[in-house]
């Protein structure tokens, strides 16, 4: 069987498992979400690409500010992996930092840490609460990305409104946590823990090539790293290139692309749109 009609299968099965809400999301913008996943999936996979991808999905699906996925390493350590805005990824690693937060708590008790005041949670996450209320956020949210019974990463998810997520929407975003799972596994049989700790790995150092190519862009564009990633993600999903090659391109020599890294270029495109 492709690998196409493999995903695609194993996609359908988890959207048959779970009880979508139109609540928050329309049906229309659901089906393109998990359309999406099924098209990442493919032979050109670029794993930090697809998760981020699924950040963004989950900032839009649950009506949240911001959304951070970490995974955690082969010393079962959480590592900062993809983030749908600047303000979550600065977040998520102070908590890699001080092992303090929502998404340390998810990871150890493995499951679903909820937390709808911030303002009342100093006690539980000294740093993380302090940190996030200074950044504006009022909530906080972390569901568990799971194999096996294994807790292999974590979904943070960030409100700035005392954000509340039903039952359903619950379901919606677990959902997309879940695919994300899959997403991770998917390109080869992991039946052995050193397997999944070696692809984590890989994935870990693109991630740091790409927040290398964003500061590069934010320098080069005179812009802000959020406006730096979106030009790299359109310019990589544009050009039908992996996310992770193009950023080690833009590190190693910025000149490569010409197209995405000349401030001449960014105001014509941005005159165009």
């Amino acid at each position: 069987m492709p690998r196409e009609n493999a995903v695609t299968d194993i996609l359908t099965l988890e959207l048959s498992r779970k009880e979508w809400s139109v609540s928050t999301v329309s049906t229309e913008r659901l089906t393109q979400m998990f359309v999406e996943a099924a098209d990442t999936l493919v032979e050109e996979f670029d794993l930090i690409e697809f998760l981020a991808s699924i950040t963004i999905h989950v900032a839009t699906a649950s009506g949240h500010a911001a959304v951070g996925l970490l995974l955690a390493d082969r010393r079962g350590q959480l590592q900062f992996m993809a983030a749908s805005e600047e303000s979550a990824r600065l977040l998520e690693l102070s908590e890699v930092q001080n092992s303090d937060g929502p998404c340390q708590e998810c990871l150890t008790s493995g499951e679903r840490v909820i937390e709808a005041d911030l303002g009342t949670a100093h006690h539980r996450w000294p740093t993380f609460t302090s940190q996030a209320l200074a950044a504006g956020f009022r909530s906080a949210c972390s569901l568990p990305m799971r194999h096996h019974g294994q807790t292999i990463g974590t979904l943070g998810l960030f409100g700035v409104a005392g954000e509340v997520l039903t039952k359903q929407d619950l379901a919606v975003v677990q959902g997309l946590a879940d695919i994300a799972t899959i997403g991770i596994l998917q390109e080869r049989s992991v039946s052995r823990k050193d397997m999944l700790t070696e692809q984590l790995q890989v994935a870990l150092d693109s991630r740091v090539a790409i927040e290398q190519a964003k500061g590069i862009l934010a320098q080069l564009l005179h812009t802000d790293v959020d406006t730096a990633f979106t030009r790299l993600w359109n310019f990589s999903r544009g050009n039908r290139l992996r996310l992770s090659d193009v950023a080690r391109d833009v590190v190693s020599d910025p000149a490569s692309h010409p197209e995405l890294t000349s401030p001449q270029s960014a105001e014509a495109t941005e005159r165009k749109d």
